[in-house]
C-alpha cells in the first residue's frame, strides 16, 4: 500500500478517498448496504461531514453532551467542581465517547479477528472489562487470543455507518491462570474491509505502546481523528512468556446521517428533563440540596455517618412528612454505591430523587401516590472514598476493580456479621425458638469488639438499618443484569454453588421478578450475557448463593437482623458507563425502580395494641408455615410482605396473652390491615407483681411493711 503524508489522514481527505472506493463496494451486496453505502456516496453526506469538521475546528468539543445541569433542576457548576469533572479521560473535548463494546451496544456480529485460538477466546470476547469465569473455559473467557502468534493478526470492529475514530482502549486477557497481554499496536482503518489505511507517524507507521500487564486499561488518542466504517487494532509485540490476547473499547462519534436505519433501530430517546451526567462527592451534595429546595415539603437531606476518609454517607428521604415515622407507613430505602467503582446506581438514584420531585410536583398522581403513602431513603454513596478514586481515572480507565473496597481495604457489602452460620448452628441445636428466635439475630459480640474488621461506612449502615424501621429494601450494584436474593451464604460447608433459599423465598423471588420483568433487558432472552451467566433463562433472577456463596452480605444481614427484605440490583453490565449512556441506562432501569418501590405495599400490615389502645413495641407477628417472624416498630404498627393468599397470623409480646387471626392478601397492589388487640393473662399479671416484689407472697410483703411502720413509731416516742 502506498504510503500517505499524515496531512492526508484529515476526516475530510480520507472521506474523499473513501467515496473513491465506491466500486468495489457496489461490486457486493452485504446485509447493510440497505442503511450504510448508499448514504457514504450521496453529496448530502460529504456536505454533513465537511460541515462538522469545521464546526469541530472552531468549537471544539460542541457534538459532546452539554456537561452543565439542566436549569430547570439545578444551579450553575462551581469552576472548581468542573475543573475535576473534566479529568475524566473519555469527557474531554478531544476525544469522542466509547462505542460500546464493553456496554454491548456493539453486538457479537460487529467484531472480527483474523484467528482465534478457540470458541472462547473468539473476537466476541474481545470486550473491555469482560470477566472470564474462575477456570478455563470453552465458551466464556476473558478476551479474544489470536491463533497464532505474530504481526499479522488482528482485531476489528465494524461500525456499520460512517465513524470518526478518535482512540483505542486495550487490556490484557482476564484470567487467573494465564498472563497474556499485547504491548504494542498499529491501527488501521477501512471503509469496505477490504483496501486498509495505516495510521501513520510522519512517513511510518504509527505504532501505540500498549499494556504492561494485564488488569489495567491504557488509552491511546489518536494525533488526529479518522472516519471511516471499520477499524482493526493489529499486534505487534506482546509479553514475552505469554501470547496476543485483547480487551478493547473504541472510541468514535458517528458522523451525521439522518436516514441511517441501524442508528435508529437500536436509539433509546429519553423525554425526562434530568441531570445525566457523573457527580463527584460536591457535585452530589450540591445537586440533593437543588432538589430539597425545589420540593421541601416532600424532602430531606440527612447523613448516616462519615467514610473512613471522612466523608458524609448523605441520605435523601421523600415523604409528605419528612424527618418523621407515621404509623402505617412503610419505610423503604435504596442504597448504592457500596462497591465505590459501580457507579451507574449511585447516578440513577440521583435521576430517581430528581424525577420524583418534578413528577410529584406536575402533579403525576402515580408518583403523588408513592409520596403520600410511603416514606422513601435513598443512600446513593455508601462508598464516596472509593467512587472519588474510580471517577478520579475515569469511566473507561479505572478497570474492573479500582474503587471497589473502602480506603482501609474492606469489601463494604460483605463486611457484615454472619447471621446465616449463627442462625443455622441454633436449629442444629434446636435452640429455636426456646433460647433463640428465628428473626432479629443477635450481632455476635466478637464483631463489636474494636479489633475486628469492620468498616466504618458498614457501622454507620447497621446503625441506619437498626434506627430505621425499613420494611424492603434494595442495594444497587454493576457489572451484570440480574436481580439476586437471599440467603447469599451456601448452607452445605465448603460448597461455592448451592440453592440456599430463605423461609420467605416465594416472597423474595416475586421481588427479585417484579424489578427483573420490567427492566427493558433482564429478562430478553435474546440479549447477550454480560460475561459468563445467562441469567435471562432463570427470569433475570437468582438466589444468592446459587451464583456464588458471600458470608457476611448486606441481603442476609437485613433479613436476619431487622424486618427489612434486602436484595440486589445488578443494573447494568458496565460498571462505570460514559456519560452519554446514562439517559439508556435510565430508560433501561427507570419503570424497574417505581415499580419495586410499589411492592412495600404488599401484604399485610396492622397495629398491635394492648386493652388500653396502646401500641406495643417488639410485638412478634409469626404467619403460620413460615419459619421467619417479624416484630412491631416502636408505636405498635408492622408490615409483614406476603404474596396473595390466605394466612394464619399471630401476634404475642412478652407478657400478653397471643392472638390469631386469618388474613387474606389479595393480588391488587395495597397491603390487607390486620391488626391485632392483646390483653395480659391472670398468670402473667400475677407473674409481674411477683417479680415486683423480689417473687415473695403479697401478704409477707405487707407484713414487713407493716413492721417497718411500726417500729418507725416506736423510735419516734
Amino acid at each position: 500500500m502506498t504510503r500517505q503524508s499524515p496531512s492526508f489522514l484529515t476526516p475530510l481527505a480520507l472521506l474523499v478517498l473513501l467515496v473513491g472506493f465506491a466500486d468495489l463496494q457496489l461490486g457486493s451486496v452485504g446485509a447493510d448496504e440497505d442503511y450504510n453505502v448508499q448514504e457514504l456516496l450521496t453529496r448530502k453526506t460529504f456536505n454533513q461531514v465537511h460541515e462538522l469538521e469545521k464546526t469541530a475546528s472552531s468549537k471544539p468539543g460542541e457534538h459532546e453532551q452539554e456537561r452543565q445541569i439542566p436549569a430547570k433542576i439545578s444551579k450553575e457548576r462551581t469552576p472548581q467542581s468542573t475543573k475535576k469533572a473534566n479529568k475524566t479521560p473519555t469527557d474531554t473535548k478531544s476525544e469522542c465517547p466509547p462505542m460500546g463494546l464493553e456496554s454491548l451496544k456493539i453486538d457479537d456480529f460487529q467484531l472480527h479477528a483474523s484467528s482465534t485460538k478457540r470458541y472462547g477466546l473468539g473476537a466476541h470476547r474481545g470486550r473491555l472489562n469482560i470477566q472470564a469465569g474462575l477456570y478455563e473455559d470453552d465458551l466464556y473467557d476473558g478476551a479474544w487470543c489470536a491463533g497464532r502468534d505474530d504481526p499479522l493478526q488482528w482485531f476489528e470492529v465494524d461500525a456499520r455507518r460512517l465513524t470518526k475514530f478518535t482512540g483505542v482502549i486495550t487490556q490484557g486477557r482476564n484470567s487467573l491462570w494465564s498472563s497474556d497481554w499485547v504491548t504494542s499496536y498499529k491501527v488501521m482503518i477501512s471503509n469496505d474491509s477490504h483496501t486498509w489505511m495505516t495510521l501513520k507517524n510522519g512517513s511510518d507507521d504509527l505504532i501505540f505502546r500498549s499494556n504492561r500487564e494485564k488488569e489495567i486499561p491504557v488509552l491511546n488518542i489518536f494525533p488526529t481523528p479518522v472516519v471511516a466504517r471499520y477499524i482493526r487494532v493489529n499486534p505487534q509485540s506482546w509479553f514475552s512468556s505469554g501470547s496476543i490476547c485483547m480487551r478493547v473499547e473504541i472510541l468514535g462519534c458517528p458522523m451525521p446521517d439522518p436516514n441511517n436505519y441501524y442508528h435508529r433501530r437500536n436509539e433509546v430517546i429519553t423525554s425526562d428533563d434530568l441531570d445525566f451526567r457523573h457527580h463527584t462527592y460536591k457535585e452530589m451534595r450540591q445537586l440533593m440540596k437543588v432538589v430539597n429546595e425545589m420540593c421541601p415539603n416532600i424532602t430531606r437531606i440527612y447523613n448516616i455517618g462519615k467514610s473512613q476518609g471522612g466523608l458524609k454517607l448523605y441520605a435523601f428521604e421523600i415523604s409528605d412528612n419528612p424527618g418523621e415515622h407515621e404509623v402505617g407507613e412503610p419505610e423503604f430505602r435504596y442504597t448504592a454505591g457500596s462497591h465505590g467503582n459501580e457507579v451507574l446506581g449511585r447516578e440513577l438514584l440521583l435521576l430517581l430523587m430528581q424525577f420524583m420531585c418534578l413528577e410529584y410536583l406536575s402533579g403525576n398522581q402515580r408518583i403523588r401516590h408513592l409520596v403520600e403513602e410511603t416514606r422513601i431513603h435513598l443512600l446513593p454513596s455508601v462508598n464516596p472514598d472509593g467512587y472519588e478514586k474510580a471517577f478520579e481515572v475515569g469511566s473507561e480507565l479505572s478497570g474492573w476493580s479500582l474503587g471497589r473496597w473502602s480506603n482501609n481495604g474492606i469489601d463494604i457489602h460483605h463486611n457484615f456479621p454472619d447471621l446465616s452460620s449463627v442462625l443455622w448452628e441454633a436449629e442444629a441445636k434446636k435452640l429455636i425458638p426456646r433460647k433463640m428466635f428465628n428473626h432479629h439475630v443477635p450481632i455476635p459480640e466478637w464483631y463489636q469488639s474494636q479489633n475486628a474488621s469492620v468498616a466504618l461506612e458498614t457501622r454507620a449502615l447497621m446503625a441506619w438499618m437498626e434506627k430505621m424501621p425499613f420494611v424492603l429494601g434494595s442495594n444497587l450494584q454493576g457489572g451484570e443484569l440480574v436481580v439476586t436474593f437471599p440467603y447469599d451464604r451456601t448452607r452445605s460447608p465448603g460448597v461455592t454453588r448451592e440453592q440456599t433459599p430463605t423461609p420467605d423465598d416465594h416472597i423474595f423471588r416475586w421481588l427479585a421478578f417484579s424489578y427483573a420483568s420490567t427492566h427493558r433487558l433482564m429478562t430478553d432472552a435474546s440479549r447477550r450475557v454480560c460475561h459468563t451467566e445467562d441469567f435471562a433463562k432463570e427470569d433475570g433472577t437468582i438466589n444468592g448463593a446459587s451464583w456464588h456463596t458471600a458470608a457476611g452480605s448486606m441481603n442476609d444481614f437485613s433479613y436476619l437482623h431487622t424486618n427489612c427484605f434486602e436484595l440486589s440490583m445488578f443494573v447494568g453490565c458496565d460498571k462505570f458507563p460514559h456519560e452519554n449512556e446514562l439517559p439508556e441506562e435510565w430508560e433501561n432501569n427507570r419503570e424497574s425502580l417505581l415499580v419495586f418501590m410499589e411492592q412495600v405495599h404488599r401484604g399485610i400490615k396492622g397495629v398491635v395494641r394492648d386493652l388500653q389502645g396502646r401500641g406495643l413495641a417488639n410485638a412478634i407477628i409469626s404467619v403460620e408455615g413460615i419459619n421467619h417472624d417479624v416484630r412491631t416498630a416502636a408505636d405498635g404498627d408492622y408490615w409483614r410482605l406476603l404474596n396473595p393468599g390466605e394466612y394464619k397470623v399471630t401476634a404475642r409480646a412478652h407478657g400478653y396473652a397471643s392472638a390469631s387471626k386469618k388474613c387474606e392478601v389479595g393480588y391488587e397492589i395495597g397491603a390487607t390491615r390486620c391488626d391485632f388487640k392483646i390483653g395480659r393473662p391472670n398468670l402473667s399479671r400475677i407473674r409481674e407483681i411477683m417479680e415486683k416484689f423480689n417473687k415473695q407472697p403479697i401478704k409477707s410483703q405487707v407484713r414487713q411493711l407493716q413492721t417497718h411502720r411500726s417500729g418507725e413509731r416506736l423510735l419516734g416516742t
